[in-house]
């Protein structure tokens, strides 16, 4: 039997998407704009306008395609936890 019958192609897993928590490559967008989920470790996060490490304030992009994930200003992570 294969062992790679069950992982992803790693073209599928975007290394952009890590979670906060965990650090593995598979967060996810939620159902709610904004939203997202690991669904490696399932902590669920919530992208802020703020940066919590700089207090950066930053425009809100909710699409999940295009939604930038880390501070333009420190490069850290604009997700808290909720």
């Amino acid at each position: 039997m294969d062992d790679n019958a069950h992982t992803p192609p790693r073209a599928a897993i975007d290394p952009s998407r890590e979670c906060p928590d965990c650090h593995e490559p598979w967060l996810r967008p939620a159902n709610l704009p904004g939203r997202y989920r690991c669904v490696y470790c399932l902590h669920r996060f919530e992208l802020a306008s703020v940066c919590p490490n700089c207090g950066e304030h930053s425009t809100i992009v909710r699409m999940s395609s295009t939604a930038i994930l880390k501070c333009n200003h420190c490069g850290e992570s604009m997700l808290q936890p909720i």
